[in-house]
């Protein structure tokens, strides 16, 4: 699975990896693709530079890099504590009555609350960055538009390729006019924020949009032969992020989420504003029914979703109140239903597209190996 793009960064697979765990991340790479380290989670710059070594420590000398989330505009003189003071109350009772009704128990008294908005302030970014930059990472991926253009040339000047998400044809011109490097075509089969289009329209639009740069194409990737296709139309390699939830170097922390991972079927997502108040895929609970239904206060706009509901997703997670318990994940959840090795998907991956290619060789009246 070679493209221009894999020999670039010189790895045998053009097969990203985006993933919140650092084994998760080095397996990836390790295993011939490029694991990426999402950073959001990562409220001090120690735990990330911990993280980052242990990856060092472990990747077997292999390529990676990290994903950020950084808006493109900043917004100066904003706390959390000015963000939490614009919640309604009624939606803070809302928040209460729902766990309630569940019988969801209250955290200890000096136990975080798990994540909050934090990761997603311009400056939580910018320290990760300084982290980020001792090491030699080969991409810097950024979930929220165009980074700032201080940050693209930081990169550039240490060699760093620049990626971005894209939901649409417009989008990804704005990143390729900002002097992005990859454009990732993000289809609405994703996990997690995403947005109106199908991966097998969005694609072949993007790549069209911003030739020559190079385009990963994600969402609803799962198999080698999803593989081909992107790269069929056009995509010089893919983007996965759902895939990784429940290989056995995930740490999700719950082994209800994971059984209920991999019992879920391709129709048991819905894309929601219940988490952060943008529409991102998830796993569809009845927390995200309460969230969605017209009879309820309906969520609040990004960044105060996220806040408001952080401690009852930290409080839900710990107890494992299973009719309540999801977390983003795309339409690829219906594969998901066996754990396996990192290794073994990459396996997987690869004998699913040397199938693939064999099979268009036939049909193109072709014969030998791929």
């Amino acid at each position: 699975m070679q493209t221009e793009l894999s020999q670039t960064l010189g790895i045998e697979h053009a097969v990203f990896g985006f993933t919140p765990f650092p084994a998760v991340a080095a397996a990836i790479s390790r295993a011939g693709g490029f694991g990426v380290l999402g950073a959001v989670r990562y409220t001090a710059p120690d735990e990330l530079k911990r993280d980052l070594d242990w990856i060092e420590a472990h990747v077997g000398g292999r390529p990676y890099g990290l994903d950020v989330v950084m808006p493109a505009k900043k917004v100066e003189g904003v706390t959390e504590a000015d963000v939490e003071a614009m919640i309604p109350e009624g939606h803070r009772q809302f928040v209460r009555d729902t766990l309630a009704r569940h019988g969801v128990p209250e955290l200890a008294q000096d136990e975080a609350s798990g994540w909050r908005i934090t990761g997603w302030m311009e400056q939580v970014a910018r320290s990760q960055l300084d982290v980020a930059f001792d090491y030699p990472i080969r991409l810097l991926a950024n979930a929220l538009g165009s980074p700032p253009a201080d940050v693209v040339a930081r990169a550039h000047d240490r060699d760093v390729l620049v990626a971005a998400l894209a939901g649409s044809a417009r989008h990804a011109e704005k990143h390729r006019d900002a002097g992005i490097d990859v454009v990732v075509a993000q289809g609405y089969e994703a996990g997690g924020h995403t947005g109106e289009i199908a991966s097998m329209v969005l694609t072949p639009e993007v790549v069209d949009a911003v030739a020559p740069l190079p385009v990963l194409a994600a969402g609803g990737i799962g198999s080698g032969q999803q593989v081909a296709a992107a790269l069929a139309l056009g995509a010089q390699g893919v983007w996965l992020g759902s895939l990784w939830l429940t290989t056995t170097e995930a740490d999700l922390g719950s082994p209800a989420l994971t059984r209920k991972l991999l019992a879920a079927g391709s129709g048991d997502t819905v894309r929601s504003r219940a988490l952060t108040g943008k529409p991102a895929r998830q796993l569809r609970t009845e927390w995200t029914d309460a969230w969605d239904d017209p009879a309820g206060p309906g969520t609040l706009p990004m960044p105060l979703q996220g806040l408001l509901v952080a401690e009852a997703v930290s409080r839900i997670q710990k107890y494992e109140i299973d009719a309540l318990l999801g977390t983003p994940v795309g339409q690829i959840v219906g594969r998901m239903n066996r754990e396996r090795s990192v290794q073994a998907v990459f396996d997987d991956l690869t004998r699913g597209f040397e199938e693939a290619v064999d099979r268009v060789n036939r049909v193109a009246g072709r014969s030998g190996p791929s």
